[in-house]
């Protein structure tokens, strides 16, 4: 009888890829948010490569998935296999970012405090390159560092949020969204305003994509609370500030930017609004030397910035 000398197809990374992270996670709905697909699209990954080795890799129960024997060898191998790939893509990632602009995203209220200042000590230029930077909603940030268009990220979290697939976040910074007064202001004498005064009070807030905004209404919603409509809606911290200005009224933005302003903070009797800004790096691999010295920059001023706060 004639041997079977056809060739073996090669599986694709991102197949083996697949198989090792629901056999981490034990889900395949998880693994789908690790890697930033649809489960539907994840299965059709995971049959493609069951048809390639001929055997069942994942035993699938309704408590999730775990390896079959035959699974348990190519997990083995293909774990190695993705460690060399991924070491091979930090490799070209460097090459070609080395000498190019550091793509960097950041939310409003970040560049108005420390990521500006950051900038404004590299004059534009960092380690002969450039940087461009996006100012943009946090959860935008996120996106753009998640599908490539940002190598960088500097966003605002949001607390008890379910973790975004494809990025990883570092905390710089504690952070939190206040309400303060223009000088002129009549509260601007006042040490704080009870709860009451803050819902039945309109104030200078954010745009509702905003992550300040998300912040204080999860904040309120917590305690059973709601507050009555904005006065102004405004896109940027910075317009925030002229709206509160040219109204006389009360203004909810991060700390972090009232520094040095013409503002009096009001803590709110029993509610506090803490947040953080976090570095957001692609989920996977090591970032360009480039890339890691622009983020240990960041890292450096963000925390002067939260000491010269508590002083």
């Amino acid at each position: 009888m004639a041997e079977d000398t056809a060739p073996t197809r090669t599986p694709e990374i991102v197949d083996l890829r697949s198989l090792c992270a629901a056999a981490d996670l034990g889900s395949l709905g998880r693994a789908a948010i690790r890697l930033h697909v649809s489960q539907p699209a994840l299965s059709k990954r995971l049959h493609n490569l069951e048809s390639i080795v001929g055997v069942e890799l994942l035993e699938r129960s309704p408590h999730g998935v775990k390896l079959t024997p035959a699974g348990r060898r190519l997990y083995e191998e293909a774990r190695r296999l993705l460690e060399q790939a991924d070491r091979v893509q930090e490799v070209i990632g460097g090459l070609k970012r080395a000498g190019g602009p550091v793509r960097l995203a950041a939310s409003h209220s970040a560049v108005e405090s420390f990521v500006g200042e950051v900038l404004g000590q590299l004059s534009g230029v960092h380690n002969g390159g450039r940087v461009e930077l996006v100012a943009a909603n946090s959860s935008v940030v996120r996106d753009l560092v998640a599908d490539g268009r940002a190598d960088l990220g500097v966003a605002a979290s949001r607390p008890h949020h379910t973790p975004y697939p494809g990025v990883r976040e570092m905390t710089v910074a504690a952070d939190e969204v206040v309400c303060a007064v223009p000088r002129e202001h009549p509260w601007s004498t006042r040490e704080s305003i009870s709860v009451r005064e803050f819902l039945r009070t309109p104030m200078v807030t954010r745009d509702m994509g905003s992550n300040s905004r998300w912040t204080v209404d999860a904040v309120l919603r917590e305690h059973g609370l709601e507050a009555v409509p904005p006065l102004a809606e405004a896109p940027s911290p910075q317009a925030a500030k002229r709206e509160a200005r040219a109204h006389r009224a009360p203004i909810l933005v991060s700390r972090q930017i009232l520094i040095g302003h013409d503002f009096h903070e009001l803590p709110v009797e029993g509610l506090e609004f803490a947040r953080e800004f976090v570095l957001v790096l692609p989920a996977y691999g090591e970032p360009a030397a480039n890339v890691a010295d622009l983020a240990e920059r960041l890292r450096e001023v963000a925390g002067r910035w939260q000491d010269r706060r508590l002083n």
